[in-house]
This record gives C-alpha cells, sequence and structure tokens, in this order.
C-alpha cells in the first residue's frame, strides 16, 4: 500500500476528472464549504474565509505527505472547477484498510456525481493501494451519504456511540465497510 508522494494519480470518469486539488482552487472550496447545508455532517463549522479553504488544500497535502490519506477535487471534465473532493484518510497500512470521505456541492447534489467519484476512487483504492478494507462513518441523520455507500455495496456494521466530539457536541455514527471481495461480487 503506497502513496506516491512525487506523481498524484489523475482519475477519469465518463463525466467526471478527480485531480490534485491546488491553492488555486482555494475560491471554488470556499465557495462550497461555506455552505451551511454541505458542512452539516462534515464536522467543521462552515468556512468563513479564503485562509479556512487554504488550510484545508494544507490538510490534503499532509495526508499525502504523511502517506495517512489521499484527497482528489472532484471536476466536470469540461470545466476543470472543484466541486467537491473524495479521497480515503485514516489510512493503516499494516492492516490494509482506510476510511472514505467525500463531500459536494449544493448545485451538484442528485445528478450521480458523488456515486461516480466515490466508485472511481475505490476501483482505485483497492487495485492500487491494495486496500482490504474501505470504512465509511456516517451521522445516522446523513441518510443522503448512507444510501450512497449502500448503493456501492458497503455493509452496516453498528453504531459507534458518542464516537466524535465536533462543533461542540458529541456525534454518533454509523460504520460501514466494503471489502475488497465485497465489490468483485459487486461485479459479477
Amino acid at each position: 500500500m503506497t502513496i506516491d508522494t512525487d506523481t498524484f494519480p489523475v482519475l477519469e470518469t465518463k463525466r467526471l476528472v478527480l485531480r490534485k486539488v491546488t491553492n488555486e482552487d482555494a475560491n471554488g472550496i470556499l465557495k462550497y464549504l461555506s455552505d451551511e447545508v454541505v458542512m452539516k455532517y462534515y464536522g467543521l463549522e462552515p468556512f468563513k474565509s479564503i485562509n479556512d479553504a487554504l488550510d484545508e488544500i494544507s490538510w490534503y497535502q499532509s495526508i499525502q505527505n504523511n502517506k495517512t490519506g489521499i484527497r482528489w477535487g472532484i471536476t466536470l471534465k469540461e470545466q476543470g472547477i472543484v466541486l467537491g473532493s473524495c479521497g480515503f484518510h485514516n489510512i493503516v497500512s499494516q492492516h490494509f484498510r482506510t476510511e472514505i470521505g467525500f463531500e459536494l456541492s449544493k448545485e451538484q447534489w442528485g445528478k450521480g456525481i458523488a456515486l461516480e467519484a466515490v466508485e472511481a476512487i475505490l476501483s482505485y483504492g483497492y487495485e492500487h493501494m491494495n486496500f482490504q478494507r474501505i470504512e465509511a462513518l456516517i451521522e445516522p441523520p446523513n441518510r443522503a451519504s448512507q444510501k450512497l455507500v449502500e448503493k456501492l455495496g458497503f455493509i452496516r456494521e453498528g453504531l459507534l456511540r458518542n464516537y466524535e466530539f465536533t462543533n461542540g457536541k458529541f456525534d454518533d455514527l454509523y460504520m460501514y465497510s466494503l471489502l475488497k471481495q465485497d465489490l468483485n461480487n459487486n461485479k459479477s
């Protein structure tokens, strides 16, 4: 399981290009991560300044440099503007597992973009990063994310009570997982 810190894997799907997020993307990221609706289950307060967006981009770079994660910017092929992001974090190499995360600009909801992007990174994670298990931790009220991962074959394993403390409160999280063989079974 390796994350190459010199080259960034660009992934293409039918409609999307998933690419490295750079400081030039800060205004686009600020636009959707300042939206209270988008940030409702993100675990952070809505962004207020360009510095918040630059800090987020810096975090993307640090997880890649530390080999604990990788985050792609989601862009439509014909536009190239970052509309969201998706990726892996909390990689535990010795156990061949990671967590997945994703968010998307509200204007792009309901178009299958998040599903298409997450499908692409799942394939990349199993084929190129050698993951055995990919987890998704989702707040119980976040039905849209639950539906997305269930559509991809993730299994809800249980409820992690008061698992995270974010925005001044404890949050319960559902633990979902998708094993490499589950993905292969879904394709057959």
